[in-house]
């Protein structure tokens, strides 16, 4: 089978962010009043974060259960502005290591990029941004939960994506995460293949559990997937250009983080 589309998540995927998703939704339950255990949190990854959210009022609020989720929009904010605060300032915020190596090396192979995330749109274009992905020509095309009417574990981003590149097959398409909501969504939009990392919020064990074609435990292993056999060269000549791109960005101004709107469409046209 020749893939046309590979679809990435973002945070645990491609994108370290030292357990930042974690711990603000920790921290925005918080300010409301309720603990939430790591673990737990976990659990709800991959998710739009307004159900993350109120899936883990259901689970911890108790006595306090109406009330917090009669607050649920205002805690979602609180959580968006942290995760905009640390995303803007975080130096420590990174891709996974050979994450543009194997984006390189689909583009060279005439495979396309593109990536979807639970996070909003807001969140999302920042993130993006400051990878530099878009502008170097790697990634095609995003979606973000609330680009669409449904997000994980729904069809409905990977559908957005289609639309976007006029990929018309779903069997030609390639999603790859690190949660449960990343393999239900590719296997509900028809995937050619389903890949679930294992070194990002969930192990091996814990995925197994759930609906895929691969398990890898890294995005560098996607290349090998694909391309059986050729995935070291390929990586080795491909790591010189990712390289000398991460050299070059590093004489960047990276203070102006510019929203990527010019990937996305306006609408989805439905009949």
């Amino acid at each position: 089978m020749r893939y046309e589309l590979v679809v990435c998540d973002l945070s645990g995927t491609t994108i370290a962010d030292g357990d930042a998703v974690n711990r603000c939704l920790r921290k925005a339950l918080s300010r409301a009043g309720l603990v939430a255990t790591p673990a737990a949190v976990d659990r709800v990854m991959g998710l739009p974060k307004p159900e993350s959210l109120r899936l883990l009022i259901e689970e911890f609020g108790g006595a306090d259960r109406e009330r917090l989720l009669g607050k649920l929009e205002a805690i979602h904010a609180d959580f968006v502005s942290l995760m905009i605060d640390c995303y803007e300032r975080d130096s420590n915020l990174r891709e996974v290591e050979g994450t543009s190596s194997v984006f390189q090396t689909l583009k060279n192979r005439g495979v396309r990029v593109a990536v979807d995330t639970g996070f909003s749109r807001k969140i999302a274009d920042i993130l993006i941004a400051r990878t530099r992905w878009v502008e170097e020509g790697l990634v095609a095309a995003s979606a973000a939960s609330d680009d669409v009417p449904r997000g994980r574990p729904y069809p409905d981003m990977i559908q957005y994506i289609m639309y976007q590149l006029g990929v018309n097959d779903p069997a030609r398409v390639v999603k790859i995460g690190d949660t449960p909501a990343d393999l239900n969504e590719g296997t509900a939009a028809g995937c050619g293949l389903v890949i679930g990392v294992t070194s990002g919020t969930h192990t091996k064990e814990q995925l197994a559990q759930f609906p895929h074609d691969r398990l890898v435990e890294s995005i560098r292993d996607l290349p090998s997937v694909l391309f059986p056999g050729e995935s070291i060269e390929i990586d080795r000549r491909d790591q010189e250009r990712s390289r000398a791109d991460r050299s070059d960005r590093g004489k960047r101004d990276r203070s102006t983080l510019e929203p990527v709107r010019s990937i996305r469409s306006d609408a989805i046209e439905t009949d």
